[in-house]
């Protein structure tokens, strides 16, 4: 059936009406932030114990911790020269369908290495890890999808740390998306936690080797410094209710640093405030800073991510900096890191791709003399209703 449009349209006149009275309310939402992040700049003990008895409150709080600079500080490009090792690594997975003839999985991961001011090409790796018969199961059932991402997580930061010891000098490691990462909801705590210590030697290595770790966020969704100014206007009980008190709604963290950061400047770093705080502690404590990639009329906000030996140390962040603008410059009016876009360009697998893998397990199965299933009948119903559309 093909959709409701005269629904749909019905529905969406309904929202024309309403957009005056949210653009009103929204526009007093953002000048109540702008108000309480001059009246806040500088009164980080006053923040931070705002932050302890949010967190009492609930655990799972995320939010940022001002750490030693007011909160609406900015750092200009720094001017020195970039001297160092880029290293990222992205990753991409086909998940087992049990509509199709074969069952099996794969983890895709696509890495690059390039050497500044060197005039060298850059180095490109692919690491490919198919799944079948027993590795399509966990202790609890068939894996699922959150298991083959949380997979492909640990896989990026494995081959970026093989990578490394390859390298002398200052080396930079970027990964798209956040530094920690999430466990699959479905998963085995057990199989979570062994990843997660996987994940910590990982970054204890590489800091070892002196490098510069950080995830990149792409317009980012977690508002955590509004919500660090949202715990300003609760009083003792709202703080009881806090997952629910949302007084600025709506206001973005992009938004507000886009009237604070100038083209190309960083902001204060902060310490990240989230249930992970209890799984990455010292060195390897969570931190971010916002960056302005875009220019003087169209900013363009992207949150960083760095541990904490890389967040103490001004001399990797000013690289750091300078590394993240010098690749979205790269990419033009689209700023991007060109680094790690070359990475997701190696990772990506295409459909001509899997179809091929599918057709080499079959022809293996078929010389075996092994048993071969069929696609479903809700697939073949499909596929035929797709050729008729094709038409």
């Amino acid at each position: 059936m093909p959709i409701n449009f005269q629904e749909v349209y019905a529905h969406i006149r309904e929202i024309g009406l309403g957009a005056r009275q949210r653009r009103q309310a929204l526009d007093e939402r953002r000048a109540l932030a702008r108000q309480l992040i001059e009246a806040f700049d500088g009164e980080l003990d006053l923040l931070r114990a705002k932050v302890d008895a949010a967190k009492a409150a609930d655990a799972n709080l995320r939010c940022a911790v001002p750490l030693s600079e007011p909160l609406a500080s900015s750092h200009p490009l720094p001017g020195a020269a970039i001297d160092a090792v880029l290293l990222a690594a992205d990753g991409s997975q086909i998940l087992p369908d049990r509509h199709a003839a074969v069952q099996f999985g794969l983890v895709n991961v696509g890495a690059i290495v390039m050497k500044s001011n060197s005039g060298a090409p850059p180095q490109v790796h692919t690491d490919s890890r198919l799944l079948f018969d027993h590795e399509l199961y966990t202790e609890t059932g068939s894996v699922t999808q959150d298991d083959i991402e949380f997979s492909r997580d640990i896989a990026e930061r494995k081959k970026l740390l093989e990578l490394a010891k390859d390298h002398t000098g200052t080396l930079i490691a970027l990964t798209d998306g956040p530094v920690e990462i999430w466990g699959a909801k479905s998963a085995d705590e057990g199989e979570y936690q062994r990843t997660l210590t996987e994940h910590k030697s990982i970054l204890s290595q590489l800091q070892s080797r002196g490098a510069i770790v950080a995830g990149y966020v792409d317009k980012p969704g977690a508002d955590l410094l509004v919500r660090l100014l949202e715990l300003t206007r609760l009083d003792p009980d709202q703080m009881k209710d806090v997952r629910r008190q949302h007084p600025l709604r709506g206001v973005t963290d992009r938004w507000l640093f886009s009237g604070i950061l100038k083209s190309r400047e960083r902001s204060a770093v902060f310490a990240l405030q989230s249930s992970s705080r209890v799984r990455y502690t010292g060195s390897l404590s969570l931190h971010f800073f916002y960056l302005n990639i875009g220019g003087e009329r169209h900013p363009s906000i992207v949150r960083v991510e760095v541990p904490e030996w890389v967040a103490k140390d001004e001399s990797k962040l000013d690289l750091l900096h300078a590394a993240l603008i010098q690749q979205c410059q790269a990419m033009g009016a689209r700023p991007y890191p060109y680094i790690l876009h070359r990475a997701h360009e190696i990772a990506v697998v295409s459909f001509e791709e899997k179809r091929q893998i599918e057709q080499m397990l079959q022809a293996e199965q078929l010389r075996n003399d092994e048993e071969l299933d069929s696609i479903s009948a809700k697939q073949s119903a499909k596929n035929l209703a797709g050729r008729t559309r094709s038409k």
